[in-house]
């Protein structure tokens, strides 16, 4: 999505609520000046994401943050 700089600084707030739905470039003068983006969950989620379909069977997230955590306790 698309709006002026004018428009995202009269209605904040309802851009911020808009942001699930997508990035945000805001322009000024007919240039993109920022982009908006929705924060990532985590890491994880980021690179399992980019993974999907060449991950092993029952190897999500989840799965991934859990083994992560493993390791990292029996390093201490």
């Amino acid at each position: 999505m698309t709006v002026t700089a004018a428009e995202f600084h009269a209605n904040f707030g309802k851009y911020l609520s808009m942001l699930s739905g997508g990035d945000i470039f805001i322009t000024q003068n007919g240039k993109t000046i920022a982009k908006l983006v929705k924060p990532a969950g985590s890491a994880v989620d980021a690179i399992s994401g980019l993974l999907e379909g060449r991950l092993p069977e029952g190897l999500d997230a989840k799965a991934l943050r859990e083994e992560r955590l493993e390791r990292y306790a029996a390093d201490d």
